[in-house]
């Protein structure tokens, strides 16, 4: 499969709506997916430099991928600061963010919330986020997709503009109105997952006559040839990608038509036939008086003379294998620029990324907290539930901490703040996550940061907030329920809370970005119940039948629970009051027997929990990468 397109070009994709599958196969070559396929791309002959042209490139998505929670001015601020060297003065950034507003008409939306922007401003503010670095390479999946007429003709208005000021403009289409049509310099049309044409737009009603296929007249051409590749006329997908010689012809304005290299199936009469039959119109644009010099010539093919079927067979046959044709996108210039030794490779090949890692991440984490701080959910609706179930709790277990009779009243407390933590931290990252996957993977596609600077961010963004409503919660409940006054336990307390939270989180992150919303609410709770079966307050340890004690050691609710019962009953702590004539745990000993934690080591707990949050972290990413790869 050959696709050419030259600098300064409008170039329009169009795919048959019944043959998805093989615009997203196409879509993916160009939006450079070379796993679980064979072949080579090449540029002017040469094999291309895939790093380089990723970042001399973008691929601005089908759904507009934005952040709702930012403005136009901060989004372009963030995308200025991120796509373009940290050399570059401020006052030039900013002149480039007010240049690329007034071409793209944002002007006036400078400071609009982005959840706010219209369908047709949410596209242009898509278009001038990827503009900051002017990529000389453009690929749009369907940018009119959603939009009504009006902002469909403005969009493509826009990205003819962008065309004539030198740069390469690619787009999938499946249907576009004649009005539209028109815009493009350059087709290419699929079929069957073969090139039934290539070349200017302008020729095709010409080109589609020559093989006897005549488009009606006020009928619109793109619509009819997706109407001929869809069979709407019979069958002549064998003839066309022979005629195109599947996309290796480029029919060009004032040059000749190639020279066919089989013989011409001429079933003119048939469609002419289903033509008149269906609707009853007549030619009126028939050129058959046009004289050519091309003359076709028969070549048998597989021996009975069915060369299309066979044609068909063999590159079913090839696709399978992968070992057709090497896809080739082949870049024409009258010389070669720096854009084409950059894409070939060479010597002076571009930075993976224009920022370094460290201005990626504190650049991320300030949008991060920007985030956080107009989210309700994640902030304060997070804080009013955190000060309200502690006050609720707090008013439950009232004044039972030193109170010999009501231990194990204060040993369910201990559970229920292991549990509260838990579920608080690990549904709200589940829940909010996997929302910025689309954002993270559309970003990190076209090199705006990597990886690691943005899990960093996210990793070191949310741990302020969730120390602050974890202390806020524990205060309320450690005052309220009357335990320990004494410092050092009150710091044990605090310590086992807040790992506990961020294990809970970290179980989040790893479920978030394994898979999506709706398996990660059900899934999540349910993977937590053996930890909680196993956490020792249901159970004690040594009434666990041997061959399932393992899983206590996995159970990090354990590590949590045995580090506050012993933050609150172990280190020497006097007898608990006892209002009545017998309190059987009225001696804390008694207590850390009951719950096989007498020989109990706390910075054990600690270690066990830091290293399983360190785990997770770890397991987040990996996952996290993984799902990146599997969705170019």
């Amino acid at each position: 499969m050959r696709v050419t397109y030259a600098p300064g070009q409008y170039k329009l994709i169009s795919i048959p709506r019944r043959h998805t599958k093989v615009g997203s196969k196409l879509k993916k070559y160009f939006s450079f997916r070379t796993s679980g396929m064979e072949g080579s791309i090449t540029v002017n002959g040469m094999e291309r430099n895939l790093s380089s042209f990723r970042k001399l490139s973008c691929y601005i998505m089908q759904d507009n991928q934005l952040h709702g929670n930012l403005t136009v001015a901060e989004a372009m601020a963030v995308a200025t600061a991120l796509k373009l060297p940290s050399s570059i003065p401020k006052a030039h950034k900013d002149e480039v963010i007010q240049e690329i507003l007034e071409t793209l008409s944002l002007t006036d939306h400078h400071n609009t919330m982005t959840s706010n922007l219209s369908g047709g401003q949410k596209k242009r503010l898509s278009i001038a986020l990827e503009l900051v670095n002017n990529p000389p390479i453009m690929f749009f999946d369907e940018p009119t997709s959603g939009l009504d007429s009006s902002s469909c003709f403005q969009c493509i208005s826009l990205l003819k503009t962008l065309a004539r000021g030198g740069r390469t403009i690619i787009c999938t289409i499946h249907q576009p109105s004649a009005r539209l049509f028109e815009m493009f310099d350059h087709l290419y049309t699929l079929a069957d997952g073969q090139c039934v044409y290539q070349g200017s737009t302008g020729r095709l009603v010409e080109w589609l006559s020559c093989q006897n296929l005549q488009c009606p007249s006020y009928h619109n051409p793109a619509s009819f040839i997706i109407e001929v590749s869809c069979g709407e006329y019979g069958d002549h997908t064998g003839k066309l990608v022979r005629a195109i010689d599947n996309g290796k012809n480029d029919i060009r304005n004032g040059m000749p038509f190639p020279e066919p290299k089989v013989s011409n199936l001429n079933n003119k009469n048939d469609m002419e036939k289903s033509l008149n039959k269906s609707s009853g119109w007549k030619y009126k644009n028939d050129l058959r008086n046009v004289t050519t010099s091309e003359k076709f010539k028969d070549e048998p093919q597989n021996g009975n003379g069915n060369f299309q079927n066979g044609l068909l067979q063999y590159a079913a046959k090839e696709m399978s294998k992968g070992k057709g044709e090497p896809l080739v996108v082949q870049v024409e210039s009258d010389k070669q620029d720096n854009v084409t030794v950059a894409l070939l490779g060479g010597n002076d090949l571009p930075r993976r990324y224009a920022t370094s890692e460290f201005k990626q991440f504190w650049v991320v984490l300030k949008r991060t907290l920007l985030f956080s701080r107009r989210d309700w959910t994640l902030m304060y609706l997070r804080l009013f539930a955190h000060i309200l179930v502690g006050f609720l709790i707090g008013a439950l277990y009232y004044d039972i901490g030193d109170d010999g009779t009501k231990v194990l009243s204060n040993l369910g407390f201990l559970f229920f703040n292991m549990l509260f933590l838990m579920y608080t931290s690990m549904t709200i990252t589940i829940l909010s996550f996997p929302l910025e996957m689309p954002v993270l993977i559309k970003e990190h596609f076209n090199r705006w940061y990597s990886l690691r600077s943005y899990y960093l961010a996210i990793t070191v963004s949310d741990m302020p907030f969730q120390t602050i409503f974890c202390v806020i919660y524990v205060v309320i409940v450690y005052l309220l329920t009357s335990q320990p006054q004494e410092w050092f336990r009150f710091s044990m307390f605090l310590s086992s809370c807040l790992l506990i939270s961020f294990v809970a989180q970290s179980v989040g992150l790893v479920v978030g970005a394994a898979m999506n919303v709706q398996n990660g609410v059900f899934l999540a709770p349910v993977m937590s119940v053996p930890f909680l079966l196993f956490s020792g307050f249901f159970v004690s340890f040594n009434a666990i039948p041997v061959y399932l004690r393992w899983i206590t050691y996995l159970s990090y609710i354990r590590y949590g629970f045995e580090g506050t019962a012993l933050a609150t009953y172990s280190f020497g702590r006097k007898d608990l009051q006892c209002h009545q004539a017998y309190c059987h745990f009225k001696h804390p000993d008694t207590t850390l027997e009951e719950l096989d934690m007498k020989n109990a080591d706390f910075s054990l707990d600690i270690a066990a929990l830091c290293v399983i949050f360190l785990v997770l972290r770890i397991t987040a990413f990996l996952f996290l990468r993984w799902k990146l790869k599997s969705t170019r």
